[in-house]
């Protein structure tokens, strides 16, 4: 197996609803080398997530109080929540060799990118808005602690959409699209990317260069 210098991280955003997080907790589960960056956040519990697996649930004052020491990389405030990726597990993971998954909004990504441009950004559609309300009534029905105001969250997804991938300004935030109409498609579309990333040349460790092939 090759030796690479250090691990990739892989950021993927996408509107609320969009199947992003699904996505990615089965893309972890399939590798053995992905690692998800827990995010911090203010927002409660949905019903089935674990303290310090989903996220690491804290209080908006503990929350605020990282920010004001610089611990996070990037943090933003999202349907009256805050969340955040911290600096400290992100460079842990990375230099232990793992790939690592960041599921963020758009607002993070673009402060992501602008302090990692190495990473491998990724936007998932839905198939369409109204797929997307249909899946976020769905949702809040299954879900009684689920606080969705669909109409919010539907103009919010129409402007991250915007903010992503209109390319008005050539500054487009991200690399890959994939729309998640038939979720085993999508799968295999970011499988494919993390597949490619993981060859690049630049990835691949020297020194195991020169001692298989070159000495």
């Amino acid at each position: 197996m090759q030796r690479r210098l250090k691990g990739s991280f892989f950021v993927i955003s996408a509107p609320s609803g969009a199947g992003k997080t699904t996505l990615c907790n089965k893309l972890i589960a399939k590798d053995g080398n992905l690692r998800p960056s827990v995010s911090f956040t203010t927002r409660q519990p949905r019903m089935g997530e674990v303290d310090g697996v989903d996220y690491t649930f804290v209080n908006d004052s503990t929350f605020r109080k990282m920010v004001a020491r610089g611990e996070f990389a990037e943090w933003a405030e999202v349907h009256g929540k805050l969340y955040g990726t911290s600096k400290k597990r992100l460079k842990g993971l990375l230099r232990s060799g793992f790939d690592v998954i960041l599921d963020i909004d758009t607002q993070g990504a673009r402060q992501i990118r602008a302090s990692f441009p190495e990473g491998i950004f990724i936007f998932i559609l839905p198939p369409s808005m109204a797929v997307l309300r249909d899946r976020l009534e769905k949702r809040k029905q299954s879900d009684a602690k689920e606080d969705t105001d669909i109409d919010k969250r539907l103009k919010r997804a129409v402007e991250e959409i915007r903010e992503a991938l209109s390319g008005v300004t050539g500054d487009n935030i991200y690399d890959y699209v994939i729309v998640n109409d038939a979720f085993k498609d999508a799968l295999t579309g970011l499988e494919s990317i993390i597949s490619a990333e993981r060859l690049r040349t630049g990835k691949v460790e020297a020194r195991w260069i020169k001692e298989n092939f070159l000495s």
